[in-house]
């Protein structure tokens, strides 16, 4: 189940809100416990035994670390919470990419059954093993309730596909928490703007992106029909991803919970290292504080430093998906980084802001040719067209009927990834200093939600196009 689906919207959501207000205190993290295992059963009944035996495994990690730290058996529960995290992330999601690199450098042939990648796991996994870290290193109290800590494991709004909500973000709010109707206000309004991104802006343009990239790998599209397809792939998986985050966080204030951002303008980033502290923010301090700085960080020196970068961005690439096109997206980030590390910054210090936001959004487009394509001939077919190398033309037909089928919403999705919009509404509710305007803002909020959520709902009635691009990692 997705939130951009008329059954979330319809029936479990409003079913789900009604049960949780109506019981009593004690029972809110049973039934929202229960509530999220239905959720999460409705699309992977067979991996629920999975989740709950990862739940079992760091609740009983992080009450035994907690009961004798200080001492080895501390350390070992440490290791053991680890070890069998990761070994489950590697058997679903990465046996079959390692098998077939044995057999081809080996020439070694392992049968590996074909598993089944459970949904969300790169995420709950990350989320379980940070919490029995932060146990160890004392930065989080143990949680000595099995439901509530299964309550932050299964916790649907942001289960499938994140943000990584770390324990320690929530600790205060796992047990007591406040509920208010200008949180729930907020998070309905936070929903919808998240739910219009995804179903109105990323499936549109995601057609964009499946024309042109259709006609480039068919070896027939222009230079042109490859940079839209781009462009348009990477105003998707922005609007996809940051559109299920902005769902996520709204529907935890609706349960009471307040999640971390992230996301905050990617594509006006002026530095690749920029980008990365603005695109999926969970997942980068998450390497940052559990790889990163346990490696030494920047403390040991520059070679040092940008050895640890490449460590965190071929695991970077790896966490994506199992397949060597992440790998190198990884080493693609890894390298920039490094190199503005050691000179690039400091000559992007001295061009003006509008270029160094090209330089980066040029670099981020280009990056998707390794992220979307999984096969190296595609890769290759699209890097030939992209740069000229091909017998691409640069300019057809096709590519004009795209651009100019295409182009309203183009300009809208480059207004939409900026903060233009967010500006104007604030300089508005800073201005609205009387009853009667704040009643006037009031009442454009809620006509344009409803305005969006109709146009929403109508649209995933209608298409048959609703895909979800992180469903995979």
């Amino acid at each position: 189940m997705v939130f951009s689906s008329i059954t979330f919207l319809m029936y479990f959501l409003p079913v789900t809100l009604c049960i949780y207000y109506i019981a009593p205190a004690k029972l809110k993290n049973t039934l929202l416990f229960i509530c999220s295992l239905v959720f999460y059963a409705w699309g992977e009944p067979v991996y629920v035994s999975l989740m709950l035996f990862s739940t079992a495994l760091d609740y009983t990690c992080g009450r035994m670390i907690d009961k004798n730290r200080g001492k080895k058996t501390a350390k070992l529960f440490l290791f053991i919470s680890v070890f069998v995290n990761l070994g489950m992330l590697c058997t679903f999601k990465y046996s079959g990419m390692l098998a077939a690199g044995v057999q081809k450098i080996f020439h070694y042939s392992v049968h590996v059954p074909a598993l089944a990648l459970p949904i969300g796991i790169s995420f709950y996994t990350f989320q379980t093993m940070s919490y029995s870290i932060d146990v160890y290193r004392g930065v989080i109290p143990v949680q000595k309730n099995i439901i509530s800590f299964g309550t932050y494991v299964t916790l649907f709004p942001q289960l499938i596909a994140g943000p990584i909500v770390r324990y320690e973000t929530i600790a205060g709010e796992i047990d007591k928490r406040k509920h208010s109707t200008e949180d729930f206000a907020y998070g309905v309004k936070r929903f919808v703007c998240g739910l219009t991104k995804k179903v109105l802006l990323a499936n549109n343009i995601g057609l964009l992106w499946e024309s042109g990239s259709k006609q480039v790998l068919s070896g027939g599209g222009s230079m042109a029909t490859a940079w839209l397809a781009l462009i348009a792939y990477g105003f998707q998986i922005y609007f996809d991803f940051s559109g299920y985050s902005d769902m996520a966080i709204g529907l935890g204030r609706m349960f009471g919970f307040h999640f971390c951002e992230n996301f905050n303008y990617p594509f006006m980033a002026d530095s690749i290292t920029d980008f990365w502290r603005r695109w999926h923010i969970s997942m980068g301090s998450w390497f940052r504080d559990y790889v990163y700085i346990p490696l030494g960080g920047s403390r040991k020196g520059t070679v040092r430093q940008i050895i640890n970068i490449g460590i965190v961005w071929f695991l970077t690439g790896l966490w994506h998906g199992a397949s060597v096109n992440f790998i190198l997206w990884g080493i693609y980030f890894g390298i920039i980084l490094m190199a503005e590390k050691v000179f690039i910054l400091k000559w992007l210090e001295k061009i003006p802001k509008v270029f160094r936001r090209c330089y980066s959004y040029l670099l981020v487009t280009i990056s998707w040719i390794l992220f979307a394509c999984t096969k190296k001939a595609e890769g290759v077919a699209f890097f030939k067209a992209v740069t000229g190398l091909g017998k691409n033309a640069l300019c057809d037909r096709e590519s004009m009927y795209l651009m100019f089928s295409y182009l309203p919403l183009i300009v809208v999705c480059f207004v939409a990834a900026a903060p233009f919009g967010k500006n104007i509404y604030n300089i508005i509710q800073k201005r609205s200093d009387t009853k009667f305007a704040n009643a006037s803002v009031a009442v454009f909020d809620i006509m344009l939600l409803t305005f969006g959520m109709f146009l929403s709902v109508v649209y995933l009635i209608s298409s048959s196009y609703n895909p979800f691009l992180y469903f995979r990692f």
